[in-house]
């Protein structure tokens, strides 16, 4: 790709070559007996991250950089600049002979390389300084130090041009990249890669699955990427089912899942009840997990909300829905029950999946799964289990991802 050491031909996209995805002390940790650490053995093993691009620029040092680029195939002989993102003020690690002193561009300011390449720093909401890597052939990629968000854009523009590749802390910052996609810096096609992954990230293959809720991948040390090669950017499903018994952690897993997108709107079919102290402290957890940038709306009127554009949709939960769907056609009457009640409930099930099927939004909905436990001793419960199985079967064959979630862990059911 290259006709000699240092010069970039400039009819070719950037190839990156990660010499490091790792947290700053790396993974796993010396002495660390966490199930993260214990599991990063062999390709999970992450040096602190670094990124050489083109082989001309350096963003970051990873301990024994130079053995680090000739595991990958590569040379450190074509560098002619080396960048720090992270707030120390030298190298973590001792600087290889004939690599340049690192350096660090001031904020809003931009440099330009011999070899075509311009890099402008960009302010950030944490210690470290962040880079805008502009190719000769103009594909544009950035990366941030680990914990950090852009600050602002600064490029002078309403709405950004999406970056061609994004490589942030996504595990432990996902509202950094739900920041990037409100602002237009991220689009369908920017392949985000997970850096700077520490063990207070999911072991693998956990930490993939997850990263592919939010459109992220991580890739090994020694990984040679291409800028601008969109092949590899997971496909986010719209429509996902997360199943999961009382305290099973599926209303955590279903908000993990669109973390990292702007704007959700999170329909609460609960309600407020004012007179349980216990319904109250369980609704208080939620909103304080939820981001800030999220919007409440407290209904069980889904159809309309379905049925509408706009910003993702997290329900929680169907079975909240479904007690109120059962109140509302006297589900609890046997009476009411047999003479059209049935009937009613089954028109308004058959109502909600359609909608969900023909949904345009990215949806994700939350239910409980409680056809594995102890019959309910009463006929209102027996009946309520029995649609509440209903329900989640229809909805689950109108959903691109299902999952069921037990003491925590996610399985994929579809």
């Amino acid at each position: 790709m290259r006709d000699r050491p240092g010069v970039v031909r400039d009819d070719v996209r950037m190839e990156i070559t990660l010499l490091g995805t790792g947290g700053p002390e790396g993974l796993p940790q010396s002495g660390c007996p966490c199930a993260a650490c214990a599991a990063a053995l062999g390709a999970g093993a992450r040096n602190p991250a670094s990124l050489l691009v083109d082989g001309v620029l350096l963003l970051d040092l990873t301990p024994g950089p130079a053995l680090a680029a000739a595991r990958a195939g590569r040379s450190l002989g074509g560098v002619r600049q080396v960048l720090l993102t992270h707030p120390q003020a030298g190298p973590p690690v001792d600087l290889p002979a004939g690599l340049p002193a690192p350096g660090r561009v001031p904020d809003g300011e931009q440099l330009t390389l011999l070899s075509g390449h311009r890099v402008r720093a960009l302010p950030l909401d944490a210690p470290g300084t962040g880079y805008e890597v502009t190719g000769p052939a103009g594909h544009r990629l950035l990366y941030l130090p680990a914990g950090a968000a852009p600050a602002g854009l600064g490029n002078g523009r309403d709405r950004p041009v999406p970056y061609d590749m994004v490589l942030l802390d996504v595990t432990r910052r996902p509202d950094a990249l739900a920041r990037l996609r409100a602002a237009g810096a991220v689009g369908p096609t920017t392949d985000v890669i997970a850096v700077h992954v520490g063990h207070d990230a999911a072991p693998e293959p956990e930490l993939h699955r997850r990263l592919s809720a939010d459109g992220a991948r991580a890739v090994p040390d020694g990984s040679a990427l291409v800028v601008g090669a969109y092949e590899s950017v997971p496909d986010i499903p719209r429509r996902t089912l997360v199943l999961g018994g009382a305290r099973s952690g599926k209303s955590a897993e279903a908000e993990r899942r669109l973390s990292a997108f702007p704007g959700v709107v999170y329909v609460a079919t609960g309600g407020i009840r004012e007179d349980d102290p216990d319904w109250a402290a369980r609704v208080h957890l939620h909103r304080e997990r939820r981001p800030a940038s999220w919007r409440t709306e407290e209904t069980c009127d889904l159809l309309p909300l379905l049925n509408t554009d706009g910003p993702p949709l997290l329900i929680d939960c169907l079975a909240l829905w479904l007690t109120d769907a059962m109140d509302a056609v006297g589900a609890w009457d046997e009476r009411r029950w047999a003479s059209g009640g049935r009937r009613q409930l089954a028109l308004r099930v058959a109502e909600l999946t359609a909608a969900w099927r023909e949904t345009r939004r990215t949806v994700v909905a939350v239910s409980n799964e409680v056809g594995s436990g102890v019959v309910p001793a009463t006929a209102s419960g027996r009946r309520f289990r029995d649609e509440l199985g209903r329900l989640n079967a229809a909805v689950a064959a109108e959903s691109e991802r299902v999952l069921l979630v037990v003491a925590g862990l996610a399985v994929t059911l579809r």
